[in-house]
């Protein structure tokens, strides 16, 4: 989908209106975080936090190697 808007003057910053099925897409609503990570030759607005995937990433990949030993902590 590809839709355009414009940047607007928001008190001394400047923003973009995000069209509605847009934000349905990316699960989010007013108030929401939204992260802009640059991508090579682009920007990429997500509702996701990168910084918490690559947590999220680094655990189940500790998970899988250590998965012995998480087992038998969890059963004492």
């Amino acid at each position: 989908m590809i839709k355009s808007t414009v940047i607007r003057a928001i008190g001394n910053a400047s923003g973009v209106v995000i069209p509605r099925p847009m934000l349905d897409r990316m699960q989010a609503r007013q108030g929401d975080t939204v992260y802009a990570v640059e991508v090579p030759e682009d920007i990429l607005l997500t509702a996701h936090d990168p910084a918490f995937s690559e947590a999220m990433d680094a655990y189940r990949e500790g998970m899988q190697r250590y998965r012995n030993a998480m087992k038998e902590l969890a059963t004492k």
